[in-house]
C-alpha cells in the first residue's frame, strides 16, 4: 500500500471510525497536523532547521502532494519563521483541506447532519479502513514488540506523544504500558526528549533537529497538562 502523508495518518488515528468525530484535544491534533506536513518536508529532504532558529528550504522541487507543495511554496516565499510560528500559520484550515482530500480518495465519508434545523455537523466515518490498519500495524510492531520502528513511524509516534494524542492508540490495557514505555523510547531516539545524542538517533539527524523543534513547539503551545 502506497504511504500516506503523516498529517492523514495522524488525522486517522484521532477520528473515531464509526461516530467520525475527532477525540481528545483538537488544537493538539491541529498544531500535531501542522508539524506532521514539515515534518514530511523534512523527511523528504526539502526543508531543514537552521542555525538562526528558522526553517529554510533546502530544495524547492515540489513532492506532488497538494498540501505539502502549498506549504513548500509558503516556506520558499514568505520571510523567514521559527517552527513554532509555523504552527499556528498553517494549522488554520489545515484540518478541512485534509479531510475534503480524504473524502474525494473514499477513505472517509462526510456525513452532513442538521442539528435544531439549521445548524450543520459533519461526521467523517471511515470507508476504507484499510490504511488505518495498516498504519495501527505498523505502530504496533514498533510499540508491543521489538520492530525498530523507520523514520516515518518514528515521527508518528514522536507527534503522538508531544500532541497528547497517546488515547488515540486504542491499545489493550494489558499492552498500554509497555507502548507507553517505547512512545517514551522512541521519542528519546528521535532527538524530541531526553539527553539523547543526534547521531544516535532513529531518525537522521536533520530530521530529528526539525522533529525536536516542532515535538517542543506543540507541548508549549498546548501548555502544562492538566493535573488529573
Amino acid at each position: 500500500m502506497t504511504s500516506i502523508p503523516l498529517a492523514e495518518e495522524l488525522l486517522l488515528l484521532a477520528y473515531d471510525d464509526q461516530s467520525g468525530k475527532a477525540t481528545g484535544s483538537r488544537i493538539g491534533l491541529d498544531l500535531g497536523m501542522a508539524a506532521a506536513v514539515l515534518i514530511d518536508l523534512a523527511l523528504a529532504n526539502r526543508v531543514a532547521y537552521a542555525a538562526d532558529g528558522y526553517l529554510k528550504v533546502v530544495d524547492a522541487t515540489p513532492l506532488g502532494d497538494p498540501v505539502a507543495d502549498a506549504v513548500l511554496e509558503k516556506i520558499t516565499t514568505e520571510e523567514p519563521h521559527t517552527p513554532a510560528q509555523w504552527l499556528q500559520r498553517l494549522r488554520h484550515r489545515l484540518r478541512t483541506r485534509v479531510l475534503e482530500d480524504l473524502c474525494a480518495r473514499g477513505v472517509v465519508q462526510d456525513v452532513d447532519e442538521t442539528q435544531l434545523g439549521v445548524i450543520h455537523v459533519h461526521r467523517y466515518p471511515t470507508t476504507d479502513p484499510a490504511y488505518e490498519a495498516e498504519i495501527r500495524s505498523r505502530l504496533a510492531a514498533a510499540l508491543i514488540g521489538n520492530t525498530l520502528p523507520d523514520e516515518r513511524t518514528a515521527a508518528l509516534a514522536t507527534l503522538l506523544v508531544a500532541a497528547r494524542m497517546e488515547p488515540a492508540l486504542k491499545l489493550p490495557a494489558d499492552e498500554a504500558d509497555r507502548a507507553h514505555e517505547r512512545l517514551a523510547e522512541i521519542a528519546s531516539n528521535a532527538g524530541f526528549v531526553g539527553d539523547v545524542s543526534l547521531e544516535d538517533s532513529i531518525v537522521r539527524p536533520s530530521v530529528a533537529l526539525v522533529v525536536a523543534t516542532l515535538g517542543r513547539a506543540i507541548q508549549a503551545a498546548l501548555g502544562a497538562p492538566k493535573p488529573i
